[in-house]
């Protein structure tokens, strides 16, 4: 096997996106250990049907996890198939079982009930993830459930929200991403033969007294993984697309996360930034930059991982009659790299979320500047609750929140307050002093508070 380095072109999702941990379960050595597994659960249930020895497949079990990946290559750089070539690596390891290995089978009888194990293992590891994340952003919430701050709409300032309130916008979303990730059902192939009918088998077992169908629940039973009913000579590639889907439902909420930081951390606003190491540098040509790095890592693999579901929806739809091969090569590259991608997603965003700096002297002054214009509606009411016509009451309001944008474009302090309590029709119905509660946009967020700390309470009880 070649020695790889980083003298060729290595993935960056072999050594800088992605864990170890993650790494090591789309490994090639794993998959064939994983081919190994369902050969030996194959051969079991064929030694109980009466067709092989218990002596054979005890030898089968014993080289199970002896993966010889170089002699697997050597081979196949003859016979142009890697499965044979690793069924012939493997029969060279076991004298007295080589010989029954893949009885009866076809390559993705073995291939595809490994990838159904590989994901379903992966997707195991992504829930812990997601689990983390959730984790820390219910503590955020916690934290800054009564931090009122500018909320925007159009990225034009609007009303308040709290921070804790915000932060549960992008948990909620993460939990219907939760609920996907915990009602997928991984299925494999099953043990069905060239086309799925499983006629091989039936041949195999002739006499017997054992069925197809008893066959294949026996190794189902042994991989603990359950079948599709129906298969061709795959499973229906619609399932790879329906993973693929869950994983850029999360990659898509933790984009928006990332999105929002990202403009929240721009001087002008200001008011949140990811944790900045002490001897981090921001640019290479400008000392004093401190950029939001990490997010923009999280909205870039996001796009990528989304782009990748069209590839999966092709492979699904384009799987012609029984079979087509055109699935094969970019399901090597697609699926280790979606869950790669989200898996280094969802360790970046629990760190962000985990060390987020909220500048509350930023919110304050964005909320002195802007939450005047939002004050103008309580005000609004107010004024009509005392018996003011809303239609004149609301013109006159607009009328005085431009002349205060207009002051405000000029780079002087939002006059809006002193504009609407110098107004005699206003003070017909209010005082100076009612219309200044009134105008108090720090305790205008409803139930915000509330329903942030409610979602935060469920979330502890839905991941743990």
């Amino acid at each position: 096997m070649a020695d790889y380095t980083h003298e060729t072109y290595l993935s960056p999702f072999t050594w800088r996106y992605g864990s170890d941990t993650m790494r090591q379960l789309w490994s090639e050595t794993n998959r064939r250990r994983l081919w190994r597994r369902v050969w030996v659960a194959l051969a079991q249930a064929q030694s109980e049907a009466g067709l092989v020895t218990p002596e054979q497949v005890a030898d089968l079990r014993a080289h199970q996890d002896t993966i010889d990946l170089d002699r697997a290559l050597a081979l196949e750089a003859e016979l142009r198939h890697d499965v044979m070539a690793e069924i012939r690596a493997y029969a060279e390891q076991c004298p007295v079982g080589g010989g029954i290995i893949h009885l009866g089978a076809t390559s993705m009888d073995v291939l595809d009930n490994a990838d159904a194990l590989r994901q379903r293992e992966a997707l195991d590891l992504l829930r812990g993830r997601l689990a983390a994340v959730q984790r820390a952003l219910a503590d955020g919430i916690d934290r800054w459930a009564d931090v009122p701050a500018m909320g925007f709409t159009h990225l034009q300032p609007a009303e308040p929200v709290t921070v804790g309130y915000r932060l549960a916008t992008y948990a909620q979303d993460l939990l219907a991403d939760w609920e996907a990730l915990r009602t997928l059902d991984v299925r494999g192939k099953g043990i069905k033969g060239a086309v799925g009918t499983a006629a091989s088998y039936a041949v195999l077992l002739d006499g017997t007294g054992v069925t197809p169908a008893a066959l294949e629940a026996r190794v189902m039973e042994q991989l603990g993984l359950r079948a599709f009913d129906i298969a061709t000579q795959t499973y229906p590639r619609k399932q790879d697309w329906q993973v693929g889907t869950v994983l850029a439902g999360i990659a898509g909420s933790l984009y928006k996360f990332a999105f929002d930081l990202r403009l929240l951390q721009a001087p002008t606003l200001g008011e949140w930034a990811e944790p900045f190491g002490k001897r981090q540098v921001g640019s290479s040509a400008m000392p004093f930059k401190r950029n939001p790095i990490k997010a923009e890592n999280l909205d870039s693999l996001g796009r990528w991982v989304v782009a990748q579901v069209p590839v999966l929806w092709e492979n699904a739809a384009h799987s012609l009659l029984e079979r087509t091969l055109d699935d094969s090569a970019n399901r090597r590259i697609v699926l280790p790299g979606m869950f790669l991608a989200v898996d280094e997603m969802l360790v970046q965003a629990e760190r962000l979320l985990s060390g987020l700096v909220i500048n509350e002297a930023s919110i304050r002054r964005n909320l002195a500047t802007y939450g005047p214009f939002a004050a103008s509606e309580p005000l609004l009411m107010a004024l009509v609750r005392a018996g003011a016509d809303r239609q004149v009451m609301h013109e006159r309001l607009r009328e005085h929140s431009l002349a205060a944008w207009a002051v405000l474009g000029a780079g002087e302090p939002n006059p809006l307050l002193e504009l609407v309590t110098g107004d005699a029709v206003l003070l017909e119905y209010l005082p100076a002093d009612a219309i200044r509660d009134a105008m108090d946009s720090g305790t205008y967020v409803g139930d915000a508070p509330q329903r942030a700390r409610a979602l935060a309470d469920h979330i502890r009880g839905v991941v743990g």
